[in-house]
């Protein structure tokens, strides 16, 4: 009898949790920039509150692993300060300039965007480059979180939260209506769309299951500590679930190519490869302001109550926004300058 080692069986749960929630994010076309883009386009806000279902149902994990005493070590805290807001800021003006949010990266990369492959790099150049100018801003971590305090009853407002999200993600967005992400082919969309609401629930739990088997991991952070000179063999072994989280984003394209039809795909251009290498850059620098990217934010300190992810992401929200409406006021000008030409 072949005597299979326990922390083989754990990798081997941990990559197929990576490699589900790779399929939910390309799926749910997950991304904070559309979903703040959804609010100001349509008055709609079923993409946001998903992403908010995601951290909702991540909490609600942990009691339930906390209850079984199954829960890992927590990642360290930070406190509120300026430059928290001003990380926060900086994390949605790079993912306003690569035109998808860490999330929202993966799901583009799964979709045939291959210029988006240049944002991991990017934000590894980031993070690079700002630890370097950061090291000696770098806060004492904040006491544990309250989740480890909070009486288990709580769990029950947790469940009446989830489906309150739930029930007003399905409201604002109308029962057939795909995730589209810009930029592919609208067949391939429509098969392969979830409500944004059934996406997010899936990315939550699939979370918590990797949170159990193999602690807080997303992949921003293990960019971020390999930036920093991490430890090479957690390093490598996080590098597992990145490439099983990708695996799982670009299922659908692969499970056609065997089937012998069209790969789907955009042209890389030069243009938008400085775009994502630019916007990556900028959320790598921003998440060791926070820390964290918004990938770590919603998933992980988020569910753990920590005010200053809050403050980051509600900071994130407002500079898309801002970035977004000046955009559009833009266009606009234009319009009304060539109509005045002709």
């Amino acid at each position: 009898m072949i005597d299979v080692p326990p922390r083989a069986i754990t990798t081997t749960l941990a990559v197929l949790c990576a490699l589900a929630m790779g399929v939910a994010i390309r799926r749910g076309a997950t991304c904070t920039v559309a979903a703040v883009n959804e609010l100001i386009d349509e008055r709609k806000c079923g993409r946001l509150l998903a992403i908010l279902l995601a951290s909702a149902l991540v909490l609600g994990g942990l009691f339930i692993a906390r209850s079984f005493d199954a829960l890992p070590s927590f990642p360290a805290g930070s406190p509120v300060t300026r430059a928290t807001v001003w990380g926060g800021l900086i994390l949605g003006l790079g993912a306003s300039v690569n035109g998808a949010c860490a999330l929202g990266t993966i799901a583009r990369i799964g979709a045939g965007q291959w210029s988006y492959v240049a944002t991991p790099i990017g934000y590894y150049a980031g993070c690079h480059i700002a630890a370097r100018g950061l090291t000696a801003a770098i806060r004492v971590p904040l006491h544990d979180s309250p989740v480890l305090h909070a009486p288990a009853s709580i769990a029950v407002l947790l469940v009446a939260i989830a489906a309150t999200l739930s029930a007003c993600a399905l409201r604002s967005r109308h029962a057939g209506s795909p995730s589209r992400l810009p930029d592919t082919d609208p067949a391939e969309n429509n098969r392969a769309s979830w409500l944004p609401h059934s996406a997010t629930a899936a990315i939550g739990i699939t979370f918590v299951l990797l949170f159990v088997l193999d602690g807080a991991w997303t992949y921003t952070d293990m960019l971020a500590d390999l930036a920093q000179g991490g430890h090479a063999g957690a390093t490598a072994s996080r590098g597992l679930l990145l490439g099983a989280l990708l695996l799982g984003a670009m299922s659908a394209g692969i499970s056609r190519a065997m089937r012998g039809e069209r790969a789907g795909g955009t042209r890389v251009t030069p243009s938008l490869l400085a775009r994502c290498l630019s916007g990556g850059a900028l959320m790598g620098w921003a998440s060791l302001m926070i820390p964290g990217g918004n990938d770590s934010l919603v998933l992980v300190a988020m569910p753990l109550l920590r005010p200053y992810a809050w403050v980051a992401f509600a900071a994130m929200c407002f500079a898309i926004g801002i970035v977004s409406l000046s955009r559009r006021l833009l266009h606009a000008r234009r319009q009304h300058e060539t109509s005045e030409r002709a």
